[in-house]
């Protein structure tokens, strides 16, 4: 098992439970950093995901319709996991004062799986080459920051306890080095990997746009919560273009 990949994670490890912090410590301005972080997670698959998931199906000659199904399967996947667990529906009256923890949960467990993923991209990455590797690992990293503020925004925006917005923080958290421990022993073929893509596309885009905006600009509406959200993104595309 190659271990510089696992050590990378953890590095990851340490972004996302910064992330958290940030966020349990500055409740009172949840909506000014889920604004930043909405952009965050769109701008993510916008400048990273799909163009890899291009990337990869010409370099295969794959059809892409099918990533871009996934895509879709997976944006409905969170959206219809959210309306089972009892979320409001979009007739019910003011948006902002309605919470309910499972939302949180649920959506939180999305960011934990892509956390995962996140890790086992960085085990793929290795498996191409060590440059790659720490190329791939260096994006994780910057951008995992802003994981840990969105698990915790999620969780206390909808009502969780704060000791239980630590625990899916922590989850959160050690989900990169699950992810890659698994990919360092299990190999992936990149058929697999670019539907994988396509699915964890899905689910950002529903974070960002159905749950994270909306909450912020519920109370708090106005240019400078619309600047951030266009700053998160810049953020992204900054990081995506160093790495």
């Amino acid at each position: 098992m190659n271990p510089e990949p696992i050590l990378l994670a953890v590095g990851s490890f340490f972004s996302t439970f910064i992330g958290g912090l940030v966020s349990l410590n500055n409740q009172k301005r949840l909506h000014v950093i889920m604004s930043f972080t909405a952009g965050v997670l769109i701008a993510v698959c916008f400048f990273d995901i799909i163009p890899e998931i291009i990337k990869i199906t010409t370099k295969l000659g794959l059809d892409i319709t099918l990533p871009f199904i996934m895509l879709s399967l997976g944006f409905l996947a969170i959206h219809i996991l959210e309306k089972y667990a009892a979320i409001h529906s979009s007739h019910e009256g003011e948006y902002g004062s309605h919470h309910h923890p499972h939302v949180g949960m649920v959506s939180s467990m999305g960011l934990i799986f892509h956390s995962v993923l996140d890790g086992v991209g960085i085990g793929i990455a290795f498996q191409v080459n060590p440059h790659v590797g720490l190329i791939v690992a260096l994006a994780v990293i910057a951008h995992d920051f802003s994981d840990g503020l969105n698990t915790v925004s999620l969780m206390l925006v909808n009502n969780n306890p704060e000791p239980r917005a630590r625990i899916f923080l922590f989850l959160d958290a050690a989900a990169p080095i699950v992810g890659a421990i698994a990919a360092s022993v299990i190999p992936i073929s990149e058929r697999i990997l670019v539907l994988y893509l396509g699915f964890f596309a899905g689910f950002l885009l529903y974070i960002g746009a159905s749950d994270l905006l909306p909450e912020a600009h519920s109370k708090h509406s106005s240019y400078s919560m619309i600047g951030l959200t266009i700053l998160g993104m810049l953020f992204i595309f900054l990081v995506t273009r160093i790495t």
